[in-house]
């Protein structure tokens, strides 16, 4: 009995230890999660006590009723699919060079992952900046290389305001990931690449059999964080065009936001939620699982 009592000693210490952070977990994450999905099936305008039980009517007034909803959906599949390719392959060559023995790297580094760290409010009101159709940075450069034929308005026309957004993401983005992609790149085995190259191996060699097999890890990492941060993006989208013009830059998050705090429409904003929170689970797990497996078998 003792010797179960000593072997139960360091779990019981370890979920000690845990319980404070776990408390927090389901208290600010896990609970209002349940109490969104709870709120989609209901009908309440957020100053009312009580809130009435719908069913399904949120969900099928957001798919048969909104006008704004496919158009937001349309426009988030796109973000994505375009935020996990477009700036993570920027980041990995980033960080192909920058893993080189070059002059002034580690500056070259700061000034890549400087975007990273300011709010990204700030980053929209820069880049709003930029894209004025009259006193813009953009525009201003266009006139002086008598480009004038380029010049635009880059937020105000709904062909390429979700396009003129998303390169302010890029910019922004693409040093979080590179800074990931380094540390996986420095925690490939020095020995395994010089025994590659004694046994033959080119460059590309080295990079498909030695140096990408030991990145899987780093690479699962940063598409799963792309993943969740691009299917909910909102602050960036929100600062430069709010969503317009004429709903052409509207986001899932964004306008789960905009029926919920701007129109009182409670129910059907936590419905929105509901269905990109859906959308992230179908996505993610799949591939958390494919790529856990796949390196299991690398191993």
């Amino acid at each position: 009995m003792s010797k179960a009592r000593q072997s139960m000693g360091p779990q019981m210490q370890g979920y000690v230890l845990l319980a404070p952070a776990l408390v927090v977990y389901l208290l600010f994450a896990v609970y209002p999660m349940f109490d969104v999905i709870r709120m989609s099936f209901s009908s309440w305008n957020g100053l009312s006590p009580d809130a009435k039980f719908v069913g399904l009517a949120n969900y099928r007034a957001i798919m048969t009723q909104d006008p704004v909803f496919w158009g937001a959906l349309t426009n988030t599949i796109l973000w994505t699919a375009f935020a996990v390719i477009i700036p993570n392959l920027i980041s990995f060559c980033l960080a192909l060079a920058l893993n080189q023995n070059i002059p002034g790297k580690s500056g070259l580094r700061v000034i890549f992952y400087l975007p990273v760290i300011i709010a990204s409010i700030a980053v929209a009101t820069i880049w709003k900046w930029m894209y004025d159709p009259f006193f813009g940075l953009f525009n201003s450069l266009l006139t002086s290389w008598h480009l004038d034929g380029w010049i635009m308005d880059w937020l105000g026309d709904k062909q390429i305001a979700l396009w003129s957004v998303f390169v302010a993401h890029v910019w922004q983005s693409v040093g979080f990931s590179m800074v990931l992609f380094l540390a996986g790149l420095q925690s490939v085995s020095t020995t395994l690449i010089e025994a590659a190259r004694i046994d033959g191996a080119g460059r590309w060699g080295v990079f498909r059999y030695v140096t990408f097999p030991a990145l899987v890890p780093t690479i699962t990492v940063v598409f799963v964080l792309s993943l969740i941060n691009s299917l909910k993006a909102f602050d960036i989208v929100y600062g430069m065009t709010g969503g317009g013009p004429a709903q052409s830059t509207q986001m899932l998050a964004m306008w789960a936001y905009t029926q919920s705090m701007q129109l009182g429409v409670f129910g059907r904003g936590a419905a929105v939620s509901v269905v990109l929170l859906l959308i992230t689970l179908v996505i993610v797990l799949p591939y958390m699982r494919w790529m856990f497996r796949r390196e299991e078998m690398v191993r």
